[in-house]
């Protein structure tokens, strides 16, 4: 297994990646599949140096994939970014969200930043849980934010002073 910086021709598995979690309508708000040509913008954004995009590789096969995106898109927020994690269905329950999670903790100080946060629906607890092990802590709740298939969804913020945690 391997982590390793994302390039464009990993851009279709990452998409693939993705569009197997829109069904379970647990950890995206998208309801219909995205292309990969609607991501490219979205890639060609991630930077190695300062809002990466990391997949993890299981025996040649990407796994799964770790993004930091800025958060909010002002400079004042430039020390903090946000954390999406997304794990191929056929990888689920060995880990490997942990370590993506565990690798972006200790590598954003080296990114230059001091805050993580990320977004995650309040009924999708394997996720709440896994960032809970890390020191997330719940920063906002979002009643009803959402409308899945006719249900309404809360969503948490779920954040992290990183270098408090290096402390």
């Amino acid at each position: 297994m391997i982590i390793r910086h994302a390039t464009e021709t990993d851009l279709p598995a990452i998409v693939a990646i993705y569009n197997a979690a829109i069904p379970s309508r647990m950890a995206t708000a998208d309801l219909e599949p995205v292309s990969v040509e609607s991501r490219l913008a979205w890639f060609k954004g991630r930077s190695p140096l300062q809002r990466p995009l990391w997949i993890i590789e299981v025996e040649g096969v990407i796994a799964g994939w770790l993004s930091f995106q800025s958060f909010y898109g002002r400079p004042a927020y430039h020390k903090t970014a946000e954390i999406s994690i997304y794990i191929s269905p056929n990888f689920h329950r060995r880990g490997l969200g942990r370590q993506l999670l565990g690798l972006a903790v200790h590598e954003s100080p080296h990114l230059g930043l001091k805050t993580l946060v990320s977004f995650i629906f309040a009924h999708n607890q394997p996720s709440l849980k896994l960032f809970e092990t890390f020191g997330f802590k719940t920063w906002g709740h979002l009643p009803n934010i959402a409308e899945l298939d006719g249900v309404e969804r809360d969503l948490i913020i779920m954040g992290l002073r990183v270098t408090e945690s290096l402390d």
